[in-house]
């Protein structure tokens, strides 16, 4: 089994258990985002600044790994044309069952982001992309096809962790392991994650995640740090997230 299927299981398993990330928005919480009162999340705590978006009437918006029908349904209650793409099938189930109660159209697309996104050149305007690739290996090819399917001067809008997370051990009170963090190449990391049951989650670098967007042809234009919500390095204040505005040259 790939590892990415072993994630999608484990995202299922979670969702059916109440995951905080895979609970669908309420109606009312719809409805106020018809009124333009509204504020999605691509980190755990921080709302992502509204003027990152620009106008989004009529804009073609790609929700990548962004299942669970909690950012789309707000996209679509302002006027975006939007496609979510998940690797699991329960979150799109909730991106289903909200479009259905609310009576909006949506593209719903299932598939792997290590592999070439099913979509054509230059077909969005914004890629909407919460932190989810802490559970893909190589970062850099996830940043050339956001670079690929976004139109000149289109907008990524992406939400990383960084390798704070990957050092500690459950307590976050001691440095425990080593970097970078890849279970596929540390057997005892894996051990960690199937104890925990975690998935297959790897560590990354600033390296990886900014300069893998400048590799891939973006230009950052803004940035913020975000903490876990929850543990004791949420409870220090410590840094684990970024959140990032980039566009494409």
């Amino acid at each position: 089994m790939k590892y990415t299927d072993v994630n999608a299981s484990t995202i299922d398993r979670w969702v059916e258990e109440g995951w905080e990330w895979g609970v669908p928005i309420d109606g009312e919480t719809y409805k106020r985002a018809l009124r333009g009162e509204w504020d999605v999340l691509l980190t755990p705590t921080k709302p992502v600044p509204h003027e990152w978006f620009g106008e989004l009437k009529g804009k073609k918006l790609l929700g990548l790994a962004s299942g669970g029908g909690q950012q789309m349904p707000i996209f679509a209650a302002l006027g975006a044309e939007c496609t979510v793409f998940d690797y699991s099938e329960k979150q799109l189930e909730s991106e289903r069952a909200v479009a259905e109660r609310e009576g909006y159209a949506i593209r719903i697309v299932r598939g792997d982001m290590t592999e070439r996104l099913p979509f054509e050149d230059g077909e969005f305007d914004i890629v909407f992309h919460p932190v989810s690739n802490c559970y893909v290996k190589d970062v850099l090819h996830v940043w050339r096809e956001c670079a690929r399917v976004l139109k000149k001067g289109g907008v990524l809008l992406s939400g990383t962790d960084h390798f704070v997370n990957y050092l500690v051990d459950e307590a976050e009170e001691r440095i425990v392991n080593r970097l970078p963090f890849d279970p596929l190449e540390h057997p005892e990391q894996m051990a960690l994650l199937q104890k925990d049951d975690a998935g297959v989650q790897f560590s990354h670098t600033i390296s990886e995640q900014i300069g893998g967007q400048l590799k891939a042809g973006f230009e950052l234009t803004d940035i913020y740090e975000d903490t876990n919500g929850e543990g004791r390095l949420h409870e220090l204040n410590v840094p684990t997230m970024l959140a990032m505005r980039s566009v494409r040259k």
